[in-house]
């Protein structure tokens, strides 16, 4: 009965708002242990783990940024090659548009050349057949003139220096009865 009475003695005078002694000391130790093994263990494990994460992304930012700088570069570089390119295409269009009108022009000048070679051919070919029609155009006008004589007068001339004379005169005064109309005329 000791012991109960003791049990109940010692439940009399425990406050419950008071902790005990014995339990709050097991809990800071336990807290204590735990704490030193969060402190020597887990807490540089995770800062490991933060310190390797914040490495790999600062790297992959300074990666990215360089990636991106070199992204620039060779965009800067794709533009001035594009901007050369279309300044060459535009020096050769107009080199070529040049040098079409160079070609035009000496065409041209060949083809006025060629006109103007024709043409004078053309003139020398009118003129000595003008020339060869002048001459069939005596023969014919005399010999019609001479028979036309003969029938008039009423002898054959027959006589090639009479006809000729005869022809000759005939066609002078055709010539200036000619030039006297134009003469006239204007």
């Amino acid at each position: 009965m000791i012991s109960t009475s003791l049990i109940q003695a010692a439940a009399e005078d425990a406050n419950p708002l008071v902790p005990n002694l014995w339990e709050t000391l097991v809990v800071i130790l336990g807290f204590l242990a735990l704490l030193a093994v969060v402190v020597k263990f887990i807490a540089p494990a995770f800062e490991k783990a933060y310190q390797d994460r914040r490495t790999a992304i600062e790297g992959g930012l300074s990666q990215a940024e360089e990636a991106m700088a070199e992204a620039e570069a060779m965009k800067a570089e794709y533009e001035q090659n594009l901007a050369d390119s279309r300044a060459e295409a535009s020096r050769i269009r107009e080199e070529a548009r040049a040098e079409g009108a160079q070609i035009v022009a000496e065409h041209k000048e060949k083809a006025a050349a060629e006109a103007a070679r024709i043409t004078e051919q053309a003139q020398q070919q009118i003129a000595a057949e003008r020339q060869q029609a002048a001459v069939t155009l005596r023969q014919d006008v005399g010999a019609l003139a001479t028979q036309l004589a003969g029938r008039i007068v009423g002898e054959a001339l027959e006589d090639d220096a009479r006809s000729e004379r005869v022809v000759d005169r005939f066609l002078a005064d055709l010539d200036a009865e000619q030039s006297n109309r134009t003469g006239a005329a204007q």
